[in-house]
């Protein structure tokens, strides 16, 4: 009996197996094409890369499966998602909805909310996906009913790049090592040193000189408090909670607002690459994907500059703290349409992410594939031609990838209000005050006494409660 009753249950799975499969094909028929059409924000070598890799699915798989995909540059993100929320809504003048678009985490809560974002989840085995990078496919989880609703086609990490040439003058001469560097509070002590050996090296007192900057602050706010605690914002009964313990916030402003203000941080330029192109630092937390902007140079003057070499180590971490990790990067959301056009969009995205494909195309950008066996750097070389600067990343971001989880806070209503605010709010502060501290010491104080108006636990405490209180009201809304 009981054998009879699992071979019937072996002969409905075969059959349901077989079902799908008929299915599939009898949607997919290469005498009856379906076009999908693709919105993006891609320009220069990535969207160069993309549109040969349509061409070639087109040529190749698409042929034989009958699907056309034609791709459509749409601007800036921003200009493309407005775009997107326009043919949804059916406005005046909006183009026909697309099959689907280069999405971020904010912009597809967006989109999900109104009812148009596809689970992709029923498209792919447990398998398929099983071959990417755990974090990437977590991402598109975010409406928490296991689903998967932003697809990853390209990802960057944050790494800290670093000018060895500057760098080694000073460690040998007050003996650090770059393993200093690999936790957030190692970067504080070695800075306040650099600040402290820069100043040895003149009369002027108070002349220091500062190690380190940021480039997106509000990853640092969001993957700190990752490591030292939580998420700061988490879906709870479908509500969002913030969570900003005031002993997590305070390290967080510790190894921050209080090295920068006391010169030992820095960010003049638009970017950090500017600021170590004119010396102004020697080391930034920076996206992988800007590694093409580290200058070769330090130019001083319009007269005098000399040659740099760069050298990348992993994003450092708080010390003790859990191995979690930045991800960023837009994925590709599916719209709403015909069953054959959402399963002719997983085809395409399910070849595009394939080893050699998702290769040739993130690389072309400086961003890295998704899948876990293309997250090694003989299978990249092997596939494409990569510059030394470019291997240098690639190879610290496929360790860093594969010690850490890889992390993204999770998209609600206000999230990129609630994003804008962490990015601007302890950083722009920092530089207000830095002003202040520098007129103090022009007058005479020394570097202690012209940071104790702010460096000080009411000073801390008033900036925690109003910063707190704006975050409430944005998850509150």
């Amino acid at each position: 009996m009981k054998r009879t009753k699992l071979a019937f249950l072996v002969l409905s799975a075969m059959l349901i197996v077989t079902g799908c499969k008929e299915k599939e094909q009898d949607l997919l028929n290469k005498d009856d094409p379906v076009t999908i059409e693709v919105w993006h924000y891609y320009n220069g070598a990535q969207q160069d890369e993309f549109n040969r890799l349509v061409r070639e699915f087109n040529k190749t798989v698409g042929k034989e499966k009958g699907i056309v995909v034609e791709g459509s540059g749409q601007g800036t993100i921003s200009e493309l998602e407005a775009n997107v929320l326009d043919a949804i809504q059916g406005k005046a003048g909006a183009d026909q909805m697309p099959n689907m678009f280069a999405a971020y985490g904010d912009a597809a809560y967006e989109v999900d909310q109104l009812g148009y974002a596809v689970d992709l989840k029923p498209y792919f085995t447990e398998e398929e996906l099983s071959k990417y990078v755990e974090g990437y496919i977590t991402e598109g989880n975010f409406s928490g009913e296991d689903s998967l609703k932003i697809f990853p086609v390209a990802k960057s990490v944050e790494l800290l790049m670093l000018n060895k040439t500057d760098w080694e003058k000073f460690s040998s001469s007050v003996g650090v090592t770059t393993e200093e560097l690999s936790t957030i509070e190692g970067i504080t002590e070695t800075a306040k040193k650099y600040y402290e050996w820069t100043d040895s090296l003149t009369e002027e007192q108070n002349d220091g000189k500062a190690f380190f900057g940021r480039d997106a602050f509000a990853n640092y706010m969001l993957a700190g408090y990752r490591q030292l605690s939580t998420d700061m914002f988490s879906k709870e009964n479908n509500k969002i909670v913030l969570h900003f313990e005031e002993d997590v916030v305070r390290k967080l402003w510790d190894n921050y607002y209080v090295p920068y203000i006391s010169g030992y941080f820095d960010s003049s330029g638009k970017f950090r690459s500017d600021d170590i192109k004119v010396g102004n630092i020697l080391a930034c937390v920076s996206s992988s994907s800007s590694v093409t902007y580290f200058p070769d140079r330090v130019i001083l003057n319009d007269e005098e500059s000399y040659p740099i070499e760069l050298k990348v180590l992993e994003c450092p971490k708080f010390q003790g703290g859990k191995d979690y990790q930045i991800q960023q990067g837009a994925g590709m959301l599916v719209l709403k349409s015909s069953e054959k056009e959402q399963r002719a969009c997983a085809e395409f995205l399910k070849w595009f992410t394939s080893d050699e494909q998702n290769i040739a195309f993130s690389t072309a950008s400086g961003y890295l594939p998704v899948t876990k066996s293309a997250n090694n750097l003989d299978k990249v070389t092997e596939v494409t031609k990569v510059e030394q600067s470019v291997k240098k990343v690639l190879r610290t971001s496929f360790e860093m990838i594969g010690d850490n989880q890889m992390y993204t806070s999770i998209p609600f209503k206000n999230g990129t209000t609630a994003r804008a605010f962490l990015e601007k709010g302890m950083r722009d502060l920092a530089k207000q005050d830095r002003e202040i501290v520098e007129q103090n010491l022009e007058s005479g104080m020394t570097l202690q006494e012209a940071v104790s108006q702010f460096d000080n636990d009411d000073y801390f405490h008033k900036w925690y409660e109003d910063t707190k209180t704006q975050l409430e009201l944005l998850v509150q809304q």
